[in-house]
Formats: C-alpha cells, sequence, structure tokens
C-alpha cells in the first residue's frame, strides 16, 4: 500500500462536471470523477463538485451576462468563486458525436470571460493553478475531447501536468457507459491506472507551484508590457 504523504491538505480542488444530464439523474462522467475525487479526499484535499448544469449559468464571454442582456446567471456569484479559489480544476465531461458537450464548451468560455483578470502579482488570473480532464462516452474520441480542453486550460493560464487526462469510452457503437452493470468501466485498470497518475500529477504539481509561490512574475506582467517593458524581446533583431 502507498503510504499518505502529509503535504497536500491545504490544496483546494475543483471538480466540474459537464454531463447534460441534471442532479439527481445518473451521470457516468460522475462515477469517474468519484474515483479521482476519492483518491484526494483521502491526501486530505479539500475538493469541491458540482454538475454546472444545475445552475443557472447564462452563455457569454463576459464575467457577468446579466449586464448583457441576460435575467440570471449564476457565474459571477455562485461558480466563479469556487473556481478562483481552487488550486486544482478538474473538468469532467461525456462524448456526444465524438466531441465535448455543449456544457464543457460553455464552461471554457465563462472561464475565457475571466482570463483578462489579474492575480495579486499582476499576472492573469489563472497563472499558478494546474488542471486536467476526464471524459466518459461509448463513442471514440477521449483524446480529441481532452485535447481541445487541456488546450484552452494552457492557454488562459493553467498550468497542465504530465498524463492530465484520462478517460473511459467502452466498445465504439452503442452500449453499456461506465456505471452500468457489465461495462467492464470501473474495473479496467488501464482507465483506473491513467485516473489515479492523472490525480496525483495534479497534486505534485500544485504543490509544485504553492510553494513556490506561483509562476515566477517576470516576463508575463501584462501592466509592465503595456508601459513599455519588452523583457528582453527585440523588436527589431541586429542578426536579420
Amino acid at each position: 500500500m502507498v503510504s499518505t504523504p502529509t503535504g497536500f491538505s491545504d490544496l483546494r480542488a475543483v471538480y466540474v462536471n459537464c454531463t447534460l444530464k441534471k442532479s439527481p439523474e445518473l451521470s457516468h462522467t460522475q462515477g469517474l470523477m468519484d474515483r479521482s475525487i476519492a483518491v484526494m479526499r483521502r491526501l486530505g484535499v479539500t475538493v469541491d463538485t458540482f454538475r454546472l448544469i444545475d445552475h443557472p449559468v447564462a452563455t457569454g464571454v463576459y464575467p457577468d451576462m446579466r449586464e448583457h442582456g441576460w435575467d440570471e446567471d449564476a457565474w459571477p456569484d455562485e461558480i466563479w468563486p469556487r473556481i478562483r479559489d481552487a488550486d486544482v480544476l478538474v473538468i469532467g465531461g461525456p462524448l456526444w458525436l465524438g466531441d465535448n458537450s455543449s456544457v464543457a464548451r460553455q464552461f471554457i468560455e465563462r472561464l475565457y470571460a475571466m482570463s483578462g483578470m489579474f492575480n495579486d502579482r499582476g499576472q492573469y488570473i489563472f497563472y499558478g493553478k494546474t488542471a486536467g480532464v476526464l471524459i466518459t462516452g461509448n463513442e471514440d474520441g477521449v483524446k480529441h475531447g481532452a485535447m481541445s480542453l487541456l488546450y484552452s486550460m494552457q492557454h488562459i493560464g493553467y498550468v497542465i501536468p504530465p498524463a492530465a487526462d484520462a478517460g473511459w469510452i467502452g466498445e465504439v457503437g452503442p452500449g453499456p457507459s461506465y456505471l452500468d452493470e457489465g461495462s467492464g468501466g470501473p474495473e479496467n485498470d488501464f482507465t483506473n491506472r491513467n485516473t489515479t497518475f492523472m490525480t496525483w500529477n495534479l497534486l505534485h504539481l500544485a504543490r509544485m507551484l504553492k510553494d513556490a509561490g506561483g509562476i515566477p512574475a517576470k516576463g508575463n506582467l501584462r501592466a509592465a508590457w503595456d508601459s513599455g517593458e519588452r523583457f528582453g524581446f527585440e523588436a527589431n533583431p541586429e542578426y536579420r
């Protein structure tokens, strides 16, 4: 048995399930997410998890869509604080037609809406945080779905560790989903290994970043760039 280290109890993780099913309907994605969540909680990590579809989150790319014609938007007051305060973000979601769910794309768009904000060091708000992805379904597309989500998260500032995704799709074509009897999903060694490695790698990187005070605030400060600092970049290099 792997001994439990005593180094993660100050970390916070949030798992956002982008299923199309409102609670309490069974979510196969949540079944896989729960395996990763269990590892984190056993290590003392504070874990928050929710289904985005359970909340009246508006569609759009602004921090508060109530300022852009929507009557209701749970994002700024209910959802965003939970994302902002987490050291680790894991997006879970199903595949439909070989791609991420519409809810997953909506979540990415709302993350993007916050990407112009800054942390207390003057860096973009997601700097110093880590992210991973868990995918379920019964059609091909796990790597494609993970690739799209992981790219989006690193683009806005999240740091992605090695092996930051895992998934289960079963046989290609109609068939049992992850939690269905006889699916083989919960017993699948490949999925269990990748889920476990992802979870630990997220924690290791989050630990390293937190101990280091985040990403060094040099060469990546928007205000300094806007003020004329170029951090060694030469607009007209002599070697041309």
